[in-house]
């Protein structure tokens, strides 16, 4: 049986890595990468000298058709995002399930065959910036919905409506370039809700900012500084 490794990386600091991370990327056949220049970075770092393959949103059928090829092969592979865990907000996750897809089609009275019975799946767990974000957050953190990358367009008034009729800390990720304008939806929709801004989470710029939607929308304003880098926008 082929083993298909999903191994988180860090998300910023690179010593938010885990030993069984480095191990596992050490032993495996073949590593696929969103990037292979970022993850060849981390490889560096730790001496792991696995043969690296791009796969990403933009990969082709032939990439998908050559990846289950190395496992029927009985090759073990590991999956790897830019930064932190594989298949959260990331094309990742086609794979895995195309991965637990019933295939190919039983013939008749034949019990159905899995990839799934051929290939496991083991995650090796690490860091997210979403976890990572709720632990210092200061935000309730017993229930909440986690929205990924909100839509630039269609569908964002909806979330915004759902953000703001909400009993649960609801948690998303940002870009620098719309970090205003979320701030400014958060202000139309939900004006007296705590909003908390986690900023370049493990890097040399870590910043949690907590308040209203108005009062973070100032000091984003009058700090232009600070609109910079990634953010994780938590919502009580």
């Amino acid at each position: 049986m082929s083993k298909f490794y999903v191994v988180a990386t860090p998300i910023g600091n690179m010593g938010d890595i885990t030993l069984r991370a480095i191990e596992t990327l050490k032993e495996v056949d073949l590593i696929l990468c969103e990037d292979t220049r970022e993850t060849k970075k981390i490889l560096q770092k730790y001496n792991i000298n696995t043969p690296t393959m791009s796969y990403h949103s933009q990969s082709k059928l032939n990439k998908v058709d050559k990846i289950f090829a190395l496992l029927e092969e009985g090759k073990n592979l590991a999956l790897v995002s830019d930064a932190g865990t594989p298949t959260i907000s990331d094309p990742g996750a086609m794979l895995i399930a195309k991965i637990k897809e019933v295939s190919p089609k039983p013939s008749l009275g034949e019990f159905p065959l899995s990839w799934a019975s051929r290939i496991e799946v083991i995650p090796i767990p690490g860091a997210t910036a979403v976890i990572a974000a709720l632990s210092a957050s200061g935000l309730p953190t017993h229930e909440f919905t986690f929205l990924g990358f909100l839509p630039h367009k269609k569908g964002r008034e909806t979330l915004f409506k759902e953000i703001a009729e909400s009993k649960r800390t609801m948690v998303f990720y940002e870009s620098p370039h719309r970090i205003l304008k979320t701030l400014k939806s958060l202000q139309k929709f939900c004006p007296n809700k705590k909003v908390c801004l986690a900023r370049e989470i493990t890097k040399i710029y870590e910043e949690f900012k907590t308040g209203s939607p108005s009062e973070l929308l100032e000091y984003l304003t009058q700090n232009p500084i600070h609109q910079k880098g990634e953010f994780t926008v938590l919502v009580s």
